[in-house]
């Protein structure tokens, strides 16, 4: 111990003494006492004197016997949990914790994190004992089986009476009642309750189907859980060939039974829940998945129906009968085009014609006739009449007007 204790050197590298502040010599004594691995997990009995507890609800006290006196701290979070408090000063309890340094005033001091009356302190030491010997055979760092995620058959090791099996059958039926439940009864108290835990788990496990396996029991003492506190028991439970999980007592009791199980649970309802889904929450999924498969398969259908509509659009283009279909119409627009062109080239005609027909009036005879005037003509050669010299006394003339022609005489 002396040699542990020489944690620097007196010395620096010059051979001269080597000066500390207080609160590096306070964390090196912290450090060393947390390297301790029987100072940071200890069991130890005192006397309780000087018990305090402060307005945040933390609680002070110091443990004694005849020689030596040690300053203890249950922190509030702890006291909450603990399932024992003394009464006050001089009783003997036994207290679990750690050893550990307050660096403001430099002393040493247990931080407790869990009470017992001193009377209990046998049950704990064999508790310990037991422990360490399992712990050292490698059962507790055995590889742990996940639990199946819907179980078909659960066998379940309990007392056949009490409410234990009543509330697992009850979480059951509630969250998952798809699963059949098989109840291998047994003992859970007294001196032959450990032959028997290790039968009923021996024949459940035999049972075809069984896919995981709870081993519940009720809270109690430290003497009424001791049945799962056993080697045989333990060793049982390694040996499952299914998963086990282990609901034993309240949150805060231990057995030898939660370190060997697969998934130690708080409560044998709470074992009852880790073993089976949420049957509204799978009804939840399977409503979301449900929905996701009918938008995954509207968007496949979507995207199928567009390929299929651009793919159909490329053929057309492609096919023959489009190109009959663009020839057609380009002869339909060549034969409009003619039309037209045939249109306006007898509009031209037309209007060309309607000139010529215009000038053919303008010189018309019979147009001039209209106006009064009259064609003479000579009646014996039939020649025109232009000038008075063409005509003598007695000579017949015939006159043409506008609406006929009638005979005369020159005087």
């Amino acid at each position: 111990m002396t040699e542990q204790l020489t944690l620097f050197p007196a010395q620096d590298e010059g051979g001269l003494p080597r000066i500390f502040t207080v609160s590096e010599v306070t964390r090196r004594i912290r450090a060393w006492l947390e390297a301790d691995r029987v100072l940071q997990d200890l069991w130890l009995v005192g006397e309780v004197s000087n018990w305090r507890q402060s307005p945040a609800g933390h609680i002070y006290f110091t443990l004694k016997d005849e020689e030596a006196a040690l300053r203890c701290v249950l922190w509030r979070s702890n006291a909450h949990q603990v399932s024992y408090l003394p009464s006050g000063d001089g009783e003997t309890v036994l207290a679990h914790g750690y050893v550990s340094v307050y660096d403001p005033q430099g002393v040493y001091q247990l931080y407790v994190d869990e009470l017992q009356p001193l009377g209990l302190g046998s049950w704990y030491a064999r508790f310990e004992e037991l422990k360490r010997k399992l712990e050292a055979k490698g059962l507790f760092a055995r590889p742990r089986r996940p639990l199946p995620r819907f179980p078909r058959r659960i066998g379940v090791v309990t007392s056949p009476s009490g409410a234990v099996l009543r509330d697992i059958f009850n979480v059951l039926r509630r969250r998952y009642p798809l699963a059949e439940v098989i109840l291998a009864p047994t003992l859970v108290q007294g001196e032959d309750a450990p032959p028997q835990i290790v039968r009923a788990l021996e024949a459940i496990t035999r049972v075809h189907g069984v896919d995981v396996v709870i081993l519940a029991r009720g809270g109690g003492s430290i003497e009424d859980l001791w049945a799962f506190n056993d080697e045989r028991v333990a060793r049982a439970i390694a040996a499952s060939p299914v998963p086990v999980v282990c609901g034993v007592g309240h949150e805060t009791d231990f057995t030898i039974a939660d370190f060997v199980a697969d998934v130690r649970a708080p409560t044998p309802s709470a074992a009852a829940e880790l073993v089976t889904p949420d049957r509204a929450e799978l009804q939840r999924r399977v409503q979301a998945l449900r929905r996701a498969l009918a938008t995954a398969c509207f968007d496949l259908i979507t995207r199928l129906r567009r390929k299929l509509e651009a793919e159909g659009r490329a053929l057309r283009q492609l096919s023959p009968r489009a190109t009959l279909q663009r020839q057609r119409q380009h002869v339909d627009e060549l034969a409009l085009t003619i039309m037209r062109a045939m249109r306006y080239a007898m509009a031209l005609r037309r209007e060309r014609l309607s000139g010529l027909r215009h000038r053919l009036e303008v010189l018309n005879p019979a147009a001039t006739l209209a106006r009064g005037y009259a064609i003479v003509r000579r009646q014996d050669d039939r020649r025109v009449v232009m000038r008075v010299a063409q005509v003598a006394s007695g000579d017949r003339l015939s006159v043409q007007v506008s609406d006929g022609t009638f005979m005369s005489t020159v005087d």
